[in-house]
């Protein structure tokens, strides 16, 4: 036996109730007069109650009739409320967009688009979590994130929201007078170098450089270990070590003549940062304003 669904017949109900008539009802609803007859006699018979007295010039609730439409009348009211509210954000955006950010996002993409996207669209509320460890996108409730291209999962959408970057070597001009300058990659088991703990893993990262279309990957040495790309611009800008980082994050540094490059030959392949999200997100309206309010940025 076909399953009878809860809501059979009541938006008929309602609709013969508001409108005084079958024919006014099935106009609302896009119907015929015979299937709004239909539909409440399945009602009925349903509820073993009848909802209607009927006669050739009048229709008129029922006791029972009565007492349904005072229960169902503000609880379709709330119905119908809510899609028009669902509607709306369709139309314009709104809402909370959670995005989960890389460091390196803050300077980059977050400080030139926020003040601007929340002024166009100030219905749109804004949390941001800055965390450089693989964090899981759809786990975590987020909207987006922002991060480097090689650590997104290839099953995210990902748009480019930076300039290309390098990943270089860099130290202080007074370090580099002191120690010398290093040559090829071996050159850094002589130096002092300033490592970095990867927060998602935990384990220390390995400097990646190319030789002549082949990887190549240095264990650094070094007697300082920290987890934060800030602490690793501040240290060699002191002169404590060679450090690895990405030629964004020390751009003004190194244009002010506080921090030099080194081993630029060896340097690997560009990299940059993406905004990314589920193939199923996308269409939100408030992760869309975002996306084109980041779009000016990949020049």
């Amino acid at each position: 036996m076909a399953r009878s669904d809860s809501f059979d017949g009541l938006s008929e109900f309602l609709a013969i109730a508001q409108r005084g008539s079958f024919r006014g009802a099935a106009i609302e609803l896009g119907v015929t007069p015979g299937a709004i007859s239909q539909a409440l006699q399945t009602l009925e018979r349903r509820l073993g109650l009848p909802l209607f007295h009927r006669t050739t010039r009048k229709v008129a609730l029922t006791e029972a009739g009565k007492t349904l439409l005072v229960q169902l009348k503000p609880a379709a009211d709330t119905i119908s409320g809510t899609l028009d509210d669902l509607s709306r954000l369709q139309a314009r955006p709104s809402g909370t967009l959670r995005l989960l950010v890389h460091q390196m996002a803050l300077n980059q993409v977050i400080d030139p688009v926020l003040p601007a996207f929340r002024q166009a669209y100030p219905d749109i509320n804004v949390e941001i979590t800055v965390n450089d460890a693989q964090l899981g996108l759809v786990e975590g409730g987020f909207d987006a994130g922002i991060r480097i291209g090689e650590f997104i999962d290839r099953d995210m959408i990902a748009v480019r929201v930076s300039p290309s970057f390098r990943w270089i070597v860099i130290g202080a001009p007074s370090y580099l007078d002191a120690r010398g300058r290093p040559q090829v990659p071996e050159d850094i088991a002589h130096h002092e170098c300033i490592r970095f703990r990867l927060p998602a893993t935990g384990r220390i990262y390995r400097w990646e450089f190319e030789r002549d279309g082949h990887a190549l990957t240095i264990d650094p040495p070094g007697s300082i270990l920290v987890n934060d790309g800030r602490a690793l611009r501040s240290l060699a800008v002191q002169g404590m070590g060679l450090t690895y980082t990405a030629s964004l994050q020390v751009a003004p540094e190194i244009a002010g003549g506080l921090l030099e490059t080194v081993l630029d030959a060896f340097t690997p392949a560009r990299d940059s940062l993406f905004l990314f999200f589920p193939r199923s997100t996308r269409s939100q309206p408030k992760l869309r304003a975002f996306v084109d309010a980041c779009a000016s940025l990949a020049r």
